[in-house]
């Protein structure tokens, strides 16, 4: 574990008055600047070789700059974690630059090779960043199942009690709310009581193509009110509240309330006249709102008009200090106005907008910048040493510890063999064997002491058809709170102890399967987030990894390190038919990056692939892994095998003579088909091969690995598949099977050029028993040796 700096001395409770308004507004105008230009400066002042529009969010960052100062350099401390929404990603670039953790030129580099990302990435902009914010509305949810870890780990005596306890803060768009995801989170958040989680909304009204439905945050206040959070409506800055005190103001605040989102923003982008002629023309017979409004110009009017909370920072100092105050998870709706202080502020398509020349030089002179100097951190700053002082000053300018926010965990030891009682000779699924290795790591007895305390489990109210029972029986199911098991305590049988406590290692969710992935992802970077390692795993239904897919991405680009157990999987669900089969899941596991996935066909061989996965998604150059199991029994056989050549991706079961003309290749549950049509082949092609792939995505992965070695100069490299191949003839034929889509194994015949024949189900949702099924979507024994002939014949 990290050695965590010693935490300044600050007031949690610290209050308004203790802010340095002076210092916040020079901040405040500093971030608007650096973001406003390091957006401008990639449309405008870079080569632009191929003509596409560069883009960004000036308007975007604009509306959440005050938020953005107030929580950074005030309420923030260093153990607090933040998901800033993805198109304030420039306004996060400029506060790392004022404390030194960023670079001018990553910034002139924004959107380009080896600049600053777009939207904040962790592993891209590195570790400054908390959590990638990409995929919108993931990042808000993620920091609640964030909360969750945290709570975990601490019931488990994981991290010191002396460590203070971290914030997991979300800066999210109202737009985000839109998202379905939220709202699942919001529901399973209530359901594990999370605390310690603070929703900052930027609600400024506006999405990318709309105004947002009045009278919308009224619903959101009720959503999460029910859900047991505290909900901040922070509508008015301190100069609007003041003139509702006013002879008038009641009115004034009236007419403010009942505005239409559209026509606010709309008045917002024509400016004081407009506000004036508006009001005149509704209270205009009011002598109270006549005399607040009639000694203004038009530009205090204006700013009068468009006072809200959001960009006020008293206000929101004082809203921050008062819920720091409590656990209690917070929203806070904030009202801003889209591109506040901007030329196109309030206009509806000012999502995208971007100012012109002209704009950016008028803006230029009033931020008081000279030409040349647009980067520098304090220019156009009055006293600027005394604004440095300041900064270096605020509780977030402390590093976490002496590298950085990110922290580390030593390994967890895995042992050579894992503990399993013998599998040759026994009828068992691969999933049978998940579950009864990970219910003897559950004894947690021996050398697999360690290795238990470590593992967490979580699943989607499938724990039982997952097989992870028996896990669930030795080590219990996690809560906040001791729950008894009723059942137990009435003597009802049961075969499930369901007794719930803080020491329990399984985590049970709703039906909800991007709650699942999202949870797995806060549980995969606990390491880095908390400085106290997990090793997640996480079961699902295989077809069911589609609905949570996008959640899955978002984890894997954050290189979070969890093991998913995808089972039962693909058309051998035979009787269950319709939305319970997959076929596609296979090729999702190829495709997507930071993630290896295997099927074994073998309870052998997975005992090999459970262990090497608990050692891989620890190690640096590792990776999250993905298991799809069947629940098909098999005769399990009795046989040496290679563990490298198993972890690898492929093994001969039988390897070819030198020379060969033919060998089937099979993955996952099909073995006992593929294995029958190789006894009947041998009697005319007594040298033909049987080799088990164990992972096509490992396999490829490597051959591409080879190829580019081989480009940059290393005529040597080999792959694993290419040796595997090489005793065939160069003209051999090769016919492919799985339960998955075929084009899984297609680009075997690429490897060396050889005659291919891939068979697999490509459609689905057939009921039947699987002799049937296998037979109808041509992978059944008669159908391999069918395209046997068919590759020899050409």
């Amino acid at each position: 574990m990290d050695k965590i700096v010693a935490e300044p001395r600050f007031d949690d409770d610290a209050t308004a008055s203790s802010a340095d308004f002076a210092s916040l507004y020079l901040i405040e105008r500093k971030l608007l600047w650096l973001s406003s230009w390091m957006i401008h400066n990639a449309n405008h002042l870079r080569p632009n070789r191929d003509g596409l529009k560069v883009g960004g969010h000036q308007a975007s960052c604009a509306s959440v700059v005050s938020i953005m100062t107030a929580l950074y350099f005030h309420i923030l401390r260093p153990q607090d974690r933040v998901a800033v929404k993805p198109h304030a990603g420039p306004v996060l670039h400029a506060i790392n630059y004022l404390f030194g953790r960023q670079t001018v030129d990553k910034m002139a580099g924004l959107r380009q090779v080896g600049g600053a990302q777009a939207y904040p990435s962790r592993t891209k902009d590195g570790g400054e960043i908390d959590f990638s914010t990409g995929s919108v509305g993931l990042g808000v949810a993620i920091t609640s199942f964030a909360g969750l870890i945290q709570d975990y780990l601490r019931a488990h005596d994981m991290v010191s009690p002396e460590r203070p306890v971290s914030r997991h803060v979300a800066i999210a768009g109202d737009a985000e709310l839109d998202e379905g995801n939220i709202y699942e989170a919001l529901l399973e958040g209530w359901k594990h009581d999370v605390r310690d989680v603070w929703w900052v909304v930027d609600y400024n009204r506006q999405s990318l193509d709309s105004v947002m439905p009045d009278r919308l945050f009224g619903r959101f206040e009720g959503l999460f009110r029910d859900m047991g959070w505290n909900v901040m409506s922070l509508k008015y800055g301190k100069a609007l509240e003041a003139a509702f005190r006013k002879p008038g103001g009641t009115a004034l605040r009236a007419w403010i309330d009942d505005c239409p989102n559209s026509l606010y923003s709309a008045l917002t982008f024509q400016g004081g006249a407009a506000w004036r002629q508006a009001l005149l023309a509704d209270l205009g017979r009011s002598r109270g709102v006549r005399a607040i409004i009639d000694p203004m110009t038009d530009e205090s009017l204006a700013g009068l008009m468009t006072n809200l909370a959001g960009h006020d920072l008293p206000t929101l100092i004082e809203a921050f200090t008062a819920a720091a105050r409590s656990d209690q998870p917070t929203c806070f709706l904030a009202y801003t106005t889209k591109g506040a202080g901007l030329p196109f502020a309030g206009h509806k398509d000012n999502h995208s907008g971007l100012m012109n020349e002209e704009q950016m030089n008028a803006f230029r002179s009033l931020m008081q910048i000279r030409e040349g100097h647009e980067w520098d951190a304090y220019e156009g700053i009055p006293q600027p040493d005394r604004l440095r002082h300041f900064v270096a000053s605020v509780p977030f300018a402390t590093p976490l510890t002496p590298t950085g926010r990110t922290l580390a965990a030593p390994m967890v030891p895995v042992p050579d063999v894992l503990p399993h009682g013998s599998f040759a000779g026994r009828k068992m699924s691969t999933q049978g064997a998940f579950g009864e290795m990970l219910s003897e790591i559950g004894r947690g007895t021996g050398d697999c002491a360690d290795l238990a305390r470590h593992i967490v489990t979580m699943s989607p109210d499938v724990t039982v058809s997952t097989s992870l029972g028996p896990w669930v029986n030795r080590r219990g199911v996690f809560d906040r709170h001791t729950r008894n098991d009723v059942f137990r305590d009435s003597k009802l049988a049961s075969a499930q102890r369901w007794g719930m406590s803080p020491e329990g290692q399984h985590i049970e969710l709703g039906i909800a399967e991007q709650n699942l992935f999202l949870l797995l992802a806060a549980a995969g970077l606990a390491a880095p987030m908390q400085g106290a390692r997990l090793l997640p795993i996480g079961t699902v239904y295989d077809p069911f990894v589609n609905r949570g897919h996008d959640a899955l991405v978002y984890g894997c680009y954050q290189d979070a390190r969890f093991m998913l157990v995808a089972t039962p999987s693909g058309i051998t669900l035979a009787p269950e038919g319709g939305q319970h089969q997959s076929t596609n899941t296979p090729l999702l596991g190829m495709v997507q990056d930071r993630i290896a996935a295997y099927e074994p066909a073998y309870a052998d061989e997975f005992a090999i692939l459970f262990r090497h996965g608990f050692d891989w998604m620890q190690r640096p150059e590792g990776s999250s892994v993905w298991f799809r199991l069947s629940t098909r029994q098999l005769d399990q056989p009795d046989r040496p095998l290679d563990p490298a050549a198993v972890i690898a991706g492929a093994h001969w079961v039988a390897p070819p003579a030198a020379g060969a003309r033919l060998a089937i290749i099979y993955q996952g549950a099909v073995a006992p088909e593929a294995e029958a049509a190789f006894a009947a082949l041998r009697e005319d092609e007594p040298g033909a091969g049987l080799m088990a792939i164990t992972s096509p995505d490992r396999l490829f992965a490597n051959w591409r690995a080879a190829q580019r070695a081989r480009r940059n100069g290393d005529a040597g490299a080999q792959a694993h598949i290419e040796t595997l191949l090489a005793p065939l003839s160069p003209d051999a034929g090769l016919v492919t099977v799985l339960d998955g889509h075929p084009s899984t194994h297609a680009w075997l015949g690429g490897v060396r050029g050889q005659r291919i024949q891939t068979l697999g189900p490509d459609h689905f949702g057939q009921s039947g028993d699987i002799p049937d099924l296998y037979r109808i979507y041509g992978i059944d024994e008669d159908a391999i040796l069918s395209a046997c002939a068919a590759v020899m014949l050409g």
